[in-house]
Formats: C-alpha cells, structure tokens, sequence
C-alpha cells in the first residue's frame, strides 16, 4: 500500500484488514480449527489433517504466524504451533466492535431511507 493511502487508514483498521486476508483461505480456517480442537501445540500432526503439500501448509502456517493468530516453536527440526489465544481474543473483539457499528448505522440508514 502506498504510503500516502496508508495514511487514510487507523493503525486499527489496517489490522482487521490484515487478519481478514489471513483467515480468506480455507485452509488457514482449518488449521485454525484444528489447532483449537487439540489445545496443544502441535509439530506434524497438522500436515496428517489437510489434503496439502507440507510446504503449502507451512505457507499458510507462516501466514497466521505473522498475523498473530498462532505461535510458534523451534524443537530442534520442527516447529511446534498453537493458538496465540490473546490474539484470538483481541480479533474477535476488534471484529464484533466493527461489526456492531456497521449494524447500528444500518440500522439507522435504513430507517432513515424508508422515510
């Protein structure tokens, strides 16, 4: 993004925006599922779950590291992952906020529009 658009956006919107790319693909939904369903951190099993490639799997695993929404940890050659279960938390409440101000203001619109 263009330093100049950048500027437009609150560093708040700029994030929602990022971790809404990073859930776009089903697979990033899936690991997340799957990580939450185990409640451990996890090194291979996560590959065993999906009908991908490893390395396409640590693609997709490398993005929801770097948006936050899982952690990751070096034992020896692999990386072991888990739920980053604050970042959850802050998404979820950056996203219902978001979500219940576009309705409110639906709300008001259309009451307005009907008129």
């Amino acid at each position: 993004m263009a330093k100049a658009k950048a500027e437009e956006f609150t560093p708040e919107e700029i994030n929602l925006a990022d971790i809404a790319k990073a859930l776009s693909h089903p697979a990033r939904i899936k690991i997340l599922k799957i990580l939450a369903s185990l409640n451990i951190c996890v090194c291979g099993k996560i590959v065993d779950e999906l009908p991908l490639a490893q390395a396409t799997v640590s693609q997709h695993l490398k993005e929801l590291k770097r948006v936050g929404l899982i952690k990751g940890e070096i034992e020896g050659p692999k990386t072991c992952y888990c739920i980053n279960t604050g970042a959850i938390k802050k998404a979820y409440d950056d996203f219902q906020k978001l979500f219940n101000n576009i309705s409110k203001e639906c709300k008001i619109s259309c009451k307005t529009a009907t008129k």
